[in-house]
């Protein structure tokens, strides 16, 4: 018996028509200012501002795609935005949409990078810093809790979720590894999503056709590729740019489960395989970018920024840093461009493999692991000052020296930790005041 089908949704010329494109810049600047709280305050907003007060798509169309981004790599709030520009004013729209959800935090996060070298080293600029650094600590074990409540409700789930954790923190295997494993896992399993109500299933209207696909893949590799090619071939140009260029090109692909789940590889690679920054600066970055505006992810800016600073070659560090910093941006968030304006058309066919729903969702439960092994190494370098680690076999250990123990670290974070797990505090809330305790910390000592 044939499904019902739900009624069509207006064309995108009339969508275009129904809404002026300078009203919805207008709104899509607001969201790229007040887009705090992460994705989750993010799609809230955006479902409050789009579906409830200005109701330019209903509820159906913007849960379906909601769901079509969750499928994707990369920050889904942001690509959210793109989705629901492109469906009022296709590709110009989804490019409004996109840039003004990025530039706000992407310029505030260069501000903090450059106030972070300059200012890095005074006394109350580390304290903030420390008291940051404890927060960051709770919010991802907060990130690890709530993500493990809505994916870890089957046995082979948690088994997933546990393999990831042993496989990332003790043998320190490669994360686009444990990704790929978990959604094979997942597709081979096959587990039969739950029905959704017709309502939720839009039509896109008619699908297009081969041409369509292979032109905008190839655009959209080319400017993705663009700039770390040019950086390459300039001579007496740092090497780092190419470096920066390839890497995070690389995170891109493999940013599944948000910021949190990738967070601990770029960590390993820009601390442990580049040299860029040190541990403890990891946990600044993340600090930084959970008080902006915009992505999460746009803490990888802040890597980059300081990857580039320290090792300029023939430009000033200020402006190596810059550059670092927008390249860093652009191969991180072209590809999220890319693949709205490439799937979306398509994304009904999407929505009938169950195949790959089920490879997601054990994507998903593969990201608590994920974030576990992130939250147990930002604890180890934020409470002790001295890590050994120790490799048997494939096995590694990571020992922390405990007369390095850094009490007031401690002690920050488990009441960071109270005021989030147990107080329900605002996360905004627990970063200043962890900030100001960190300042008072640094006065007093």
């Amino acid at each position: 018996m044939n499904e019902p089908r739900a009624p069509a949704a207006p064309s995108e010329e009339a969508a275009a028509t129904a809404v002026p494109l300078g009203e919805a810049t207008r709104l899509w600047l607001k969201v790229g200012v007040l887009g705090f709280g992460g994705p989750a305050g993010q799609i809230a907003l955006m479902h409050r501002l789009i579906v409830e007060e200005k109701r330019w798509i209903d509820e159906g169309r913007f849960l379906h795609a909601l769901n079509y981004c969750m499928l994707l790599p990369g920050p889904e709030a942001q690509q959210l935005a793109v989705y629901i520009g492109w469906l009022l004013h296709r590709v110009k729209g989804g490019l409004i949409a996109g840039l003004l959800f990025i530039v706000p935090g992407a310029l505030v996060m260069l501000a903090l990078s450059v106030l972070y070298v300059s200012l890095g080293h005074v006394a109350e600029v580390r304290g903030i810093l420390f008291g940051i650094q404890a927060a960051v600590l709770a919010i991802v074990v907060d990130a690890m809790a709530r993500i493990g409540r809505r994916a870890l409700k089957t046995r082979a789930s948690r088994l997933v979720a546990g393999a990831a954790f042993i496989a990332l923190f003790f043998f320190a295997a490669p994360f686009p590894l444990v990704v790929l494993a978990a959604g094979l896992l997942g597709w081979l399993l096959n587990h039969r999503p739950q029905a959704e109500p017709a309502a939720a299933i839009v039509a896109a209207g008619p699908t297009p056709g081969l041409w369509f696909a292979v032109r905008t893949l190839a655009i959209g590799l080319a400017l993705w590729a663009a700039p770390t090619l040019v950086t390459a071939a300039i001579p007496g140009l740092s090497p780092v740019f190419a470096d920066i260029g390839v890497f995070f090109s690389k995170v891109a692909v493999v940013t599944f489960g948000g910021a949190y789940a990738v967070l601990s590889y770029v960590a390993q690679q820009a601390v442990d395989g580049y040299g860029w920054l040190q541990p403890g600066e990891m946990i600044t970055g993340l600090g930084l970018a959970e008080t902006t505006p915009g992505p999460l992810i746009m803490v990888v800016q802040f890597v980059g920024f300081l990857g580039a600073y320290r090792d300029p070659g023939a430009l000033s560090p200020l402006a190596a840093g810059i550059l670092g910093a927008a390249l860093t941006v652009w191969v991180t968030f072209v590809p999220c461009f890319m693949w709205i304006f490439l799937g979306a058309p398509y994304v009904e066919r999407l929505r009938g493999l169950t195949r790959l729903n089920s490879a997601l969702s054990m994507i998903t439960a593969a990201v608590v692991g994920v974030i576990a092994n992130l939250a147990l190494w930002f604890a180890l370098h934020v409470i002790f000052a001295e890590i050994h680690e120790r490799h048997v076999g494939w096995l590694q250990l990571m020992i922390p020296r405990p007369d390095s123990i850094n009490v007031a670290a401690a002690a920050l974070s488990l009441a960071a930790l109270v005021a989030m797990l147990v107080l329900k505090t605002h996360m905004l809330v627990v970063l200043a005041a962890s900030a100001l305790a960190g300042l008072v910390y640094a006065l007093l000592a």
